[in-house]
């Protein structure tokens, strides 16, 4: 496989990984609500977390549309995931699989018989933005990708929804939060880094209901790195709540390891 290919594939990992997550076609579309300009950016972020999914397990498939300019692809995976433990992808007949645990990233695929087993600067490197479970997790669920309450924020009305922005210039990154007045989900949120020409920008496009849980029904991803543009666009299927799961995962012999230079 060429050097450029196997980027690809990589990305397509990458972007699998960090995209996914919850929501079923049938659940009730929430409907819109109006913005209350006399709210402070302090009760917006107290009922965007009072707000936030309450559950042990989820279990479904996605459907990703994903594209880089080098190449176009569409995928569907099973994803099954236990809060704040473990995120588990299979593609279909086991091809390419991942676990994500708070401690580290491991994939395999079939394909190319290779593997990766390593931490998070893996998947860093590859979404040009750090990362750590706990990002992953909260992009999964509709949450900030930062927590809200360790930082002062500025609010704005902006169309249809509030926006907060810190009041204060972060050291790492520039963060900017839009929250939709309904349920005081994210409607959309984004992180730059405009020195390194970064930026990851995640749209909530709509949301649903079910089980009385309140879950993102489309998502839309832009990762920028310089000039490399990828775009995502991600369906969620036949989701269900706290079934009793198990996570099989184990590398086959022989693959060979991806090292990070």
């Amino acid at each position: 496989m060429n050097e450029r290919k196997l980027a690809v594939v990589k990305r397509i990992l990458a972007s699998v990984v960090i995209a996914l997550t919850l929501s079923c076609k049938s659940g009730k579309i929430i409907s819109d609500a109006k913005v209350d300009k006399s709210l402070s950016a302090r009760v917006i972020i107290k009922n965007h977390y009072k707000n936030q999914l309450d559950f042990k397990t989820l279990t479904g498939r996605i459907k990703i549309d994903y594209s880089d300019g080098y190449a176009t692809q569409s995928i569907g995976v099973s994803l099954r995931m236990e809060k704040d433990k473990a995120i588990w992808i299979s593609a279909p007949l086991g091809v390419v699989k991942a676990l994500i645990t708070p401690e580290r990233v491991s994939f395999y695929n079939k394909l190319e018989n290779q593997y990766f087993d390593g931490d998070f600067r893996y998947l860093s490197r590859l979404l040009g933005t750090d990362v750590d479970f706990e990002i992953v997790q909260n992009l999964l669920l509709g949450q900030a990708l930062l927590d809200l309450r360790e930082e002062k924020y500025q609010a704005e009305v902006n169309g249809d929804n509030y926006e907060l922005k810190p009041k204060k210039a972060m050291e790492l990154f520039k963060p900017l939060f839009r929250i939709e007045p309904g349920n005081f989900k994210l409607a959309a949120q984004q992180l730059s880094q405009p020195w390194e020409k970064r930026l990851l920008e995640i749209r909530y496009k709509n949301y649903q209901q079910r089980d009385e849980r309140i879950l993102p029904n489309e998502i839309g991803i832009v990762a920028i790195d310089k000039d490399q543009r990828t775009t995502i666009a991600i369906e969620y299927r036949s989701m269900e709540f706290n079934r009793r799961l198990n996570f099989p995962y184990k590398i086959p012999k022989g693959f060979e390891e991806i090292v990070l230079k």
